[in-house]
């Protein structure tokens, strides 16, 4: 079994031998430049071993139970104000993690799709799971055995996938760090390799998440270390954070729960509207699907998960990424029927964790096509919980999926207002893509 003292090390100065890029396309890593701090899997963590320190950083509980831990003796720990934080830079949080599929036939078979590549919904969950260490080593105080903050994920920022073929055989390594740091919130970024030829390394995905830090009961904000950069390229990148953050304000005050669609976007619904009114009969309410299309109310598709306590996290809430699985594998099954095609998974985004889901749930998820254009398709998919005892429902997440197919896709015509707007929110989300992206848009 592997120390703790090598899965806990810090990795002071690595960015000297291996700079964590700004994540988009323009500045991704090229394989030959990847060096990494443990040139073989043996000196380098599971990420299976870093779920099991994570359980011992925080304590979590060995068995379920409906009572929570007693904690109340670490809120002496917590700072308060983050001055009282010493500054952190890049290398102090900087973590490596491997998936050792090329090593380990059971874990090949968890990870094993019926493509004979990797299920993406798997990936999520370790993404999910290492950005959590990986804000834990930035907070970490010195000689410390447990910590008093509770960390959880607020916000998938943006994951894209560069690789469609990822490898089942192969192991899969996994580097990040803390980019950028608030008062209460970090933004974590990550980046996946897989090794292909035996010398260099392919970049599979990247991925951003935004982690925000809670008092031992989880009732409060915390502070967390002040970030610090130690060169000009680290500047960038903390730069980028923080605008990063501007971008997610301005989105959600442009967001149509709360303004008008653009002058463009009420030019595109009208087009869409007229082209569904006959024409012979001169009417407003005479409604003709498009040749081709599939109206937007055909292209749902729906699961109810009851949630058990082998799907909890450290807190004993249910896992985040066992969310965004279960979410990925339906938007999966519901491109996949409306296609009649192998969906692509090429990003996700903005995927907003509002209220925890409690063991004892019911989870509705609904996935239905947002938008459709050339050989993409991009879906949305609702995650709403039901109190059994109560019968209160509430909307804990809202999942954003752009998947590719290798063909063109009908395209989905939305008949009512409502429906109207999912099209162009899903319009936006795919133009975000092809922002972060562009080299998609020239690809058919």
């Amino acid at each position: 079994m592997m120390s703790s003292s090598v899965i806990l090390r810090r990795s002071f100065g690595v960015l000297g031998r291996f700079s964590l890029p700004i994540l988009n396309a323009t500045t991704s890593i090229h394989p030959v430049a990847v060096r990494w701090l443990s040139e073989n899997d043996g000196g380098m963590p599971r990420i299976k071993r870093v779920r099991k320190q994570l359980e011992e950083l925080v304590g979590a509980q060995k068995v379920w139970s409906e009572q929570q831990q007693d904690r109340s003796d670490l809120y002496s720990q917590l700072a308060e104000k983050q001055e009282d934080l010493e500054e952190r830079c890049m290398a102090d949080s900087y973590q490596e993690a491997v998936i050792p599929l090329g090593e380990d036939p059971r874990c090949q078979e968890k990870y094993l799709n019926f493509y004979k590549t990797v299920r993406i919904g798997k990936i999520m969950e370790d993404l999910d799971t290492f950005a959590v260490w990986i804000s834990y080593q930035h907070n970490r105080e010195s000689g410390a055995k447990a910590t008093p903050l509770v960390i959880v994920t607020a916000l998938v920022d943006r994951i894209d996938l560069h690789e469609v073929e990822i490898k089942y055989n192969r192991d899969i390594k996994m580097c990040g760090s803390v980019t950028w740091a608030g008062k209460t919130s970090m933004e974590v970024t990550m980046h996946l390799h897989q090794k292909q030829d035996g010398v260099n390394w392919k970049k599979l995905i990247g991925a951003r998440f935004v982690m925000v830090a809670r008092d031992p009961d989880n009732k409060g904000a915390a502070f967390v270390h002040p970030l610090r950069a130690q060169t000009t390229e680290e500047e960038s990148i903390i730069a980028r954070g923080k605008k990063n953050k501007q971008l997610r304000l301005e989105r959600s005050e442009q967001s149509l729960l709360r303004s008008a669609p653009t002058a463009e976007e009420r030019e595109i619904i009208h087009k869409l509207f007229v082209d569904t009114l006959d024409q012979r009969s001169a009417s407003f309410s005479t409604r003709t699907r498009p040749a081709n299309a599939v109206w937007m109310e055909d292209s749902k598709l729906k699961n109810l998960l009851i949630c058990f306590p082998e799907q909890r996290n450290l807190y004993n809430k249910i896992f985040g990424g066992f969310l965004m699985r279960q979410a990925l594998e339906l938007a999966y099954a519901n491109a996949a029927v409306y296609s009649r095609r192998r969906p692509i998974f090429k990003s996700v985004d903005s995927i907003q964790f509002r209220k925890p889901v409690e063991v004892g749930d019911l989870l509705y998820l609904s996935s239905q096509i947002a938008y459709t254009e050339r050989n993409y398709m991009q879906l949305r998919v609702h995650a709403e919980v039901v109190d059994p005892k109560t019968g209160e429902r509430d909307t804990t997440n809202v999942f954003h999926f752009t998947v590719k197919s290798n063909g063109p896709v009908p395209p989905v015509q939305p008949k009512t207002y409502g429906e109207s707007m999912l099209f162009l929110n899903g319009r936006r989300h795919f133009l975000e893509f092809l922002r972060e992206n562009p080299e998609e848009s020239v690809k058919s």
